[in-house]
Formats: C-alpha cells, structure tokens, sequence
C-alpha cells in the first residue's frame, strides 16, 4: 500500500525520473488555473499531515472527492471490520487540500477542506478486497458557502466518474508522493497505457517511476483533453510494491452507488 507514515517528514531528497513523471510549477492564487493541469488534485491530510492524494469529482452539488479505501477506513477480515488503519496508526481527523505544493508544511492556495462523511464499501471494510479499494468523501462548503469543486474550477475541472470503463485506457495518474522524498511537496504525474495486473487480473495496473508512499488515491484519468476537458475517473492508486508498480481497483457498479450517496450528503 502507499499511504504515506504520518511524521515522515525527512529532508532526503529522490529524484523522480523526468520522462514518466513531471513535477507541476507552483501557482499564485490568481494564476493558478493557467499554470497547475489538475488544480482538483491535492494532498488528503489526516490531522492536518500528508495522508494520502485525493481529487475532486464531477457532482452535482460539486461536493465530492475521490480516494482509496485503504486511506479513510482500516481493512476488514473474515467478515469482521478492522481496528486500525494499514499502518497500524489512527487515522484521524480528514481533511483536503487541493493544489497543495511547497517545502515544509507547504501552501494551500485553495484552501482546506473539511470532510464531513466517508463511503467505503463493505466488501472493503468487512473482508479487505483490493477490488474495492475506493471510498468517495463528501466535503463540507466553506464558509461562504463554496464547494470544492467551484473552488478547483468547476466542472472544467473534475473528472466525471466511468462505471463501466474497460481495462486498457490511455491514463494520466497525479499524485503526491510523501515530503521525505519529495520535500517541495509537487504533485507528479504519468500519462501511459493501463493493462490487467499479472498477479491479480481484476486489478489495473500501470508502470510508471515516482508513485512513493502518499500517491494512494491518485486519481486515474482517461481521455484528458486539457483545460476544459477535464477526462473521466476510472479509478484510484490503491497500492503497488514499488514506486513503479501501481494498481487500481476499477470502478464498478458499487463504485457508482458509494459515489451516488456521497453526492446526496
């Protein structure tokens, strides 16, 4: 799994190989949206410390973020839920900052986002499979009564979700590995070829360097065009045994209906 360890906050520095995965120019408020290719992308923090990636999503009421399970809820075993996230820590107290970037504790340029309910399905919680290594977070507005996805840039921004996707798409995967290898806390990115992961068929999989601890929940988007034509959701980084290898769980029906509830709150 790749969720970040919270407190590993060390200096030491990795470099990630330029031709896969390309780190995103730091923005000003007001140019933010010319200069950062996926502003809804950001850093899901628990406790106020680099957890994991999350992303907005396309809903209607523009309150929806996406990431993996295994970021926001422990793992089930033999029918039973489990006690303590994948790390053995708590997880604590959930939070999303979009377009985050910056050394040390970094900049919020879009703000921080409270998230004010969870949706992990059972088969998750319950028995811990990997095909559903998903979860939608509904996000509270701010206090002027703005969502996160009109704070990212609307629906020119947020990915809409694809229930039905096969299993070989063209992808562009962001995410933000953890700050002790990646101190300016940049976002990285890959666009490349999904295929079925040889170990587990029902699993995507993509080949790409970079994708260290704090990449889980990296959104996975097919038919990006750019600016305006933000792409569709087909799943999220759910693990990966090295910073190579990366899995997804693609999004299914029950995908669909975690989604549908989380846009309802």
């Amino acid at each position: 799994m790749k969720a970040v360890v919270r407190g590993a906050f060390a200096a030491a520095v990795a470099t990630v190989a330029a031709a896969l995965a390309v780190g995103f120019v730091t923005a000003t408020d007001e140019d933010l949206h010319a200069v950062h290719p996926f502003p809804g992308v950001g850093v899901l923090m628990a406790n106020g410390e680099h957890w994991c990636t999350a992303s907005v999503v396309d809903s209607p009421k523009g309150t929806v973020v996406a990431t993996a399970a295994h970021c926001v809820a422990p793992a089930g075993e033999g029918g039973k839920p489990g006690a303590v996230a994948h790390d053995g820590m708590a997880i604590g107290e959930l939070s999303f900052a979009p377009a985050f970037t910056g050394e040390g504790g970094g900049r919020q340029p879009l703000g921080v986002w409270k998230v004010r309910a969870v949706h992990v399905d059972e088969r998750w919680t319950k028995w811990g499979e990997d095909t559903a290594d998903f979860a939608f977070l509904s996000i509270a507005p701010d206090e002027d009564g703005r969502t996160v996805q009109q704070a990212v840039g609307g629906a020119d921004e947020a990915p809409k979700p694809d229930w039905t996707s096969g299993y070989e798409r063209e992808v562009t995967v962001v995410g933000y590995p953890e700050s002790d290898r990646n101190p300016q806390n940049k976002p990285i990115s890959c666009t490349t070829q999904t295929s079925h992961d040889q170990e587990d068929p029902a699993m995507l999989y993509i080949g790409c360097a970079g994708f260290w601890s704090g990449t889980s929940g990296s959104p996975w988007i097919a038919d990006r065009g750019g600016p305006g034509n933000p792409g569709r959701l087909i799943g999220v980084l759910s693990g990966g045994d090295t910073d190579v290898d990366s899995t997804a769980a693609l999004f299914d029906e029950k995908a669909k209906a975690l989604y549908e509830q989380a846009a309802r709150d």
